[in-house]
């Protein structure tokens, strides 16, 4: 199993937009060989802003990567952006290997 998660801290006041476009998406994800299941996970909450987590899991990282690559890919990440000032910088990308 292999895990993906991307950490974004969203400005406070912007969350309502940013759930609002995760949830209207198309992900085209379960179109895609070795996609297990995905999250949007909210996190903890500052005074500027809320943490949030895209959470997917995969067969393989083999799986992770070739969907990277994929055309499904690529029109899930062409769609509605988030408004100016959402994002208070890139999103952390990190990979999990399950050992247990």
């Amino acid at each position: 199993m292999y895990l993906a998660m991307n950490r974004f801290e969203i400005a406070k006041g912007f969350e309502e937009g940013f759930e609002k476009l995760w949830r209207e998406r198309d992900s085209y994800l379960e179109t895609v060989p070795g996609f297990k299941t995905f999250s949007l996970l909210k996190g903890t909450q500052t005074e500027e802003y809320t943490l949030y987590a895209s959470h997917t899991v995969w067969e393989s990282q083999e799986a992770f990567q070739d969907w990277t690559q994929s055309e499904s890919f690529r029109k899930a990440h062409a769609q509605a952006k988030a408004p100016k000032g959402t994002y208070l910088g890139h999103p952390n990308l990190e990979l999990f290997e399950a050992v247990l």
